[in-house]
């Protein structure tokens, strides 16, 4: 018997550590809580503000990647917990069999879904100058787009102790739809086979607005593969850091426990 471990995947413009409590409250109930971060990321988000050029210019592919080989590296199957990119990329992985479980919060759109304006427009506006820096969002920015539901005090916390540039190619790949739509922003909707999927979105989200949400959930509608959508009233982006993270990283544990996916793992066939 093992813990099973429970891999967390940050999004835009917030740090790993933006996952620091869902670890401790993961932890608490017996899973191996990890949240590796991006590529050139530092300890602290202030440290990648500081220092934005140590994120070098990450796209999709090379993020995706660097996940999937963190999940492969596990001795057990890991729950894959994504939010916003973060999301996007846990549903890729459970779509190619890694990882027994996956949570996708606030997810960027996969396939053929696709962001409406305005939404769009705040992603291909900081993917407009190619080859540029990584992009950093003012505070004001900050709490317009991410954490839009919450007051101005607890909306600087969150900004003082997880916001964080994101790589301006990794926006690149994400603004392209159609025909120039990333080979991973996909994930196999058609795999029967895969662990169950749990989309969640917030309704007031100013990025991935609950709409989106809802379309990536039927798109999986043909599927026999688990696949289930739990929507929160009044809240944003930020439903993961800010004062009602608890709520959500709740609803998470006991849908896992429903699904029995269990904090020990013990290898099917074993005694």
């Amino acid at each position: 018997m093992n813990r099973t471990p429970v891999v967390f995947i940050h999004g835009a413009w917030l740090h790993a550590l933006s996952w620091e409590l869902w670890a401790e409250r993961f932890a608490g109930r017996g899973f191996l809580a990890l949240a590796p971060g991006w590529p050139g990321e530092f300890g602290t988000a202030r440290d990648s503000r500081a220092y934005p050029e140590m994120l070098g210019d990450t796209g999709l592919e090379e993020l995706t990647d660097h996940y999937a080989s963190f999940v492969r590296s596990l001795d057990v199957p890991p729950v894959i917990i994504g939010h916003s990119i973060g999301g996007l990329i846990a549903q890729h992985l459970i779509g190619a069999d890694l990882g027994q479980a996956a949570v996708a919060i606030a997810p960027l759109p996969i396939n053929d879904v696709v962001l409406p304006d305005p939404q769009a427009r705040h992603w291909q506006a900081a993917a407009d100058i190619p080859g540029g820096p990584p992009v950093s969002l003012s505070r004001e920015r900050f709490r317009d787009l991410l954490a839009n539901t919450v007051g101005a005090e607890e909306a600087a916390g969150i900004f003082e102790r997880y916001a964080m540039p994101t790589p301006r190619s990794l926006l690149t790949d994400l603004a392209a739809s159609g025909a120039e739509r990333h080979s991973r922003a996909v994930a196999d909707i058609g795999n029967v086979g895969r662990g169950p999927l749990l989309l969640i979105s917030g309704q007031q989200d100013r990025l991935v607005p609950d709409s989106v949400t809802r379309a990536v959930y039927k798109q999986y509608g043909d599927s026999t593969a688990v696949t289930e959508l739990k929507q929160f009233a009044d809240r944003g982006h930020s439903l993961v850091v800010d004062g009602g993270w608890r709520l959500v990283a709740d609803y998470v544990l006991g849908w896992l426990n429903e699904r029995a996916v269990r904090p020990t793992w013990e290898c099917p066939g074993a005694r």
